[in-house]
């Protein structure tokens, strides 16, 4: 399934080049099956993901609304506002986990997942218009894969950490890179973590649509020109991996959000250095996830 939050709020799914509203879809179903009218779909995208009841509701509401005789349960995905697909709990980045990006960004060779965290009112949706704080002048971008987190995660093994997935959604790591590279104590989070400076979606990708996360393209382009095409089998510590350490350290809950990080190619490390300003537009795909466009304001 590909799950989305459209405005309203209001949980859906995306079939094809159509999006559905869940409640009405399971309940067309149900009427169908002359069954009693149950509505177990929640408001809330963290509520749906984290209970497998609900998921099953979700992918038969998707199902009977995928049938061709059941065209009016479906609306056309372009005209549909996206909000992001959820608010997560907490974001937790990775830095310089690509090969190639660790290569251009330099520095020693990482022996652990070094982390940082977005706060959640850095998040905003796809087709979002980012404004860049007017003090900023070194806003960069950084396509990537985020997984978001569906069953509670606590000291799990590497081995069983892809169970606790719920799926696999596109982020923009925006980040000021003045206060990364340009201040006496580097600000990490605080540089990642200014208002829309998390531009996520388009939906949340479930674990079973995609896959084993380990040999996915990644792109984005800036104004229509390719700037980062690199694959997550080149990611230094894989999925599973920082699932595991991170679970050792702090409980992971569902809706949680992991960016796992980016390949080279961002702005900051090309010569000459090249930033983000206004009227830029951002296109980045991640191979059966989706793709996240938004722009800058």
């Amino acid at each position: 399934m590909r799950l989305v939050t459209l405005d309203g709020p209001v949980l859906g799914g995306i079939i094809g080049d159509s999006v559905v509203a869940l409640r009405p879809a399971l309940a067309a179903a149900q009427r169908a099956a002359g069954e009693a009218p149950a509505d177990i779909i929640p408001d809330d995208m963290v509520a749906l993901i984290s209970n497998e009841a609900t998921m099953v509701a979700a992918g038969r509401a998707l199902a009977f609304a995928a049938r061709a005789e059941n065209a009016a349960l479906r609306a056309p995905l372009s005209e549909a506002r996206l909000l992001a697909p959820l608010k997560p709990g907490k974001i937790l980045g990775v830095g310089r986990n690509y090969g190639d990006h660790a290569k251009e960004a330099g520095g020693p060779k990482l022996e652990m997942p070094k982390i940082f965290l977005k706060p959640t009112s850095s998040v905003v949706g796809p087709g979002a218009a980012v404004h860049i704080p007017a003090a900023v002048k070194k806003a960069d971008w950084e396509v990537e894969l985020g997984v978001v987190i569906g069953r509670r995660a606590r000291n799990v093994a590497e081995g069983v950490a892809l169970d606790h997935v719920a799926g696999y959604t596109v982020l923009d790591d925006i980040s000021a890179r003045e206060f990364q590279f340009d201040v006496p104590l580097p600000m990490t989070s605080f540089a990642k973590g200014m208002d829309g400076f998390c531009p996520m979606g388009p939906c949340i990708a479930t674990a079973d649509e995609v896959g084993e996360p380990w040999a996915l393209d990644i792109r984005c382009w800036l104004n229509g020109e390719e700037v980062q095409h690199g694959n997550t089998r080149d990611l230094i510590f894989p999925v599973a991996t920082l699932i595991a350490f991170l679970s050792r350290y702090m409980t992971l809950e569902p809706g949680d959000v992991i960016a796992t990080g980016t390949p080279a190619g961002v702005g900051h490390f090309r010569d000459p250095p090249r930033y983000l300003k206004p009227g830029d537009r951002l296109r980045m795909e991640v191979e059966r996830v989706g793709v996240l466009e938004h722009s800058i304001a």
